[in-house]
């Protein structure tokens, strides 16, 4: 039994949101990679993009984590779901570490605390995306009625 809704009524809208994460960073990365050319990949210089501190490297991922949630998003079938809770639950992690090493020689991602809430915040809304975008069967859908309105 899952611990997440089944067949929410504003699915279409979390799924939409999360294609929209994916989107920013897509578009992030590729103005990361045009204000950061000709930099070393991993430059801890003052290179920012909409106010965030990035480099090549972070640009770079932020267009494969873009492309791969609006994948998942196409694909749909769940498979949204999954990517959008395992791609918060990485952004989580890398935006914790990159706030543990903020001002150290370890920010190889030149992150600036501007970054860092972006990527903490997005990474929250594309969790929520994940807990409320699960399509499943009617009866997957009454199971989890019944057990949410037992007391």
């Amino acid at each position: 039994m899952s611990h997440t809704p089944v067949n929410h009524p504003a699915r279409p809208v979390y799924r939409a949101i999360g294609g929209l994460v994916g989107l920013y960073f897509i578009v992030f990365g590729v103005l990361g990679i045009i204000a950061s050319a000709g930099d070393e990949v991993l430059a801890q210089d003052d290179t920012k993009v909409l106010g965030q501190g990035t480099n090549l490297g972070f640009s770079l991922l932020a267009i494969l984590l873009g492309a791969v949630i609006l994948l998942g998003v196409v694909i749909g079938r769940n498979l949204d779901v999954l990517i959008n809770q395992w791609m918060a639950y990485g952004l989580i992690a890398l935006g914790l570490a990159e706030l543990a090493f903020l001002h150290t020689d370890a920010n190889i991602f030149n992150f600036s605390i501007m970054t860092d809430v972006v990527v903490l915040i997005l990474a929250l809304v594309l969790l929520m995306a994940g807990m409320y975008g699960k399509v499943g069967t009617d009866d997957e859908h009454e199971a989890w009625q019944k057990a949410r309105l037992v007391l």
